[in-house]
């Protein structure tokens, strides 16, 4: 049995190889769009393919950070929609749910931002912020330093800068 999210990254390492230099950035940006994926992915699947590491962490991150920009707005809309509802009867707070909420109160905007890649792809972590209410501008700007952490640091261990330890 195959592994969606792999086929996926294969996938694009094969397109990234398949097209001409100058679409190559386009395609990790596309790339760095897709939730598990992530700007730290594409970044990976752009240096493997060959592109500067500085381009494929760009493309990736901006890729990312894109999506993230779409969902965010996506999501406060939907909240406004949602809140501003008349009669608009309060349903009960789910376990996961709860467990973010729980999470927020301790770290607040920044600590779900940075931390949040370790468990739920950009996009998800966004769109919960939102939907609990945090100003999409500062769910963006979070959201971008943690892509723009997280893509650097992968960039830095692909290329051999930071060594992982093991």
């Amino acid at each position: 049995m195959s592994n969606p999210v792999s086929d996926l990254i294969l996938g694009f390492q094969g397109l990234v190889a398949d097209v001409p230099d100058l679409v190559q950035p386009l395609i990790v940006a596309l790339a760095g769009a897709v939730p598990f994926i992530e700007g730290e992915g594409a970044a990976a699947i752009g240096i493997l393919g060959g592109i500067p590491p500085v381009v494929a962490a760009l493309a990736g991150a901006i890729g990312n950070l894109l999506c993230v920009a779409i969902v965010v707005f996506a999501s406060s809309r939907v909240r406004t929609a949602v809140t501003t509802r008349r009669g608009v009867t309060e349903k009960p707070t789910s376990a996961r749910r709860e467990k973010f909420e729980k999470a927020y109160h301790r770290y607040g905007t920044p600590g779900v931002s940075l931390l949040g890649p370790l468990l739920l792809p950009t996009q998800f972590t966004a769109a919960a912020l939102t939907s609990t209410g945090v100003p999409p501008m500062r769910v963006i700007a979070w959201q971008a330093a943690a892509i723009a952490l997280w893509t650097t640091m992968i960039t830095l261990i692909i290329t051999g800068v930071i060594r992982a330890v093991a």
